[in-house]
């Protein structure tokens, strides 16, 4: 089982409501079994909901306290990410999990890069440190 980033698979569930599908991606795990996924979502935000970003560090810092997760409109909603990460722990945990393919630059599944006031940082997302943090294989698109 894979785990899918739900808007690389053309789930409309991203921040603003629309997918990111990803047809080389799809066509590539064609055949394989595939769990799609949107921890935003799965931590109770809605869909439109405000951007969000990550603030004082990446999501590593958000998991150990020390950085926040906050909306445009200034709504800290950190509990929210940190809730949708560790829920998608339960779908790694239950369904055997190994492998991940993350929408990169989000505030939940980035990996490597996330956005910050427009640019592209150095960082992981909340859900994507956490899924590292627990031996699961990233792959960012």
């Amino acid at each position: 089982m894979i785990l899918v980033s739900g808007c690389l698979i053309g789930l409309e569930c991203r921040y603003d409501g629309s997918a990111k599908k990803n047809d080389g991606l799809l066509a590539s795990l064609k055949g394989s079994d595939i769990l799609p996924f949107c921890p935003e979502q799965m931590g109770g935000l809605p869909t439109p909901r405000p951007r969000a970003e990550i603030v004082g560090g990446d999501g590593h810092n958000v998991l150990a306290h020390s950085a926040r997760v906050v909306s445009q409109c200034g709504t800290d909603v950190t509990k929210p990410f940190i809730h949708g990460a560790m829920e998608s722990m339960k779908l790694v945990r239950f369904f055997g999990v190994t492998r991940a393919y993350l929408k990169d630059g989000s505030p939940s599944c980035g990996l490597g890069t996330i956005v910050r006031e427009g640019c592209q940082v150095r960082g992981d997302g909340v859900c994507a440190a956490l899924l590292s943090q627990n031996g699961v294989r990233i792959t960012a698109i």
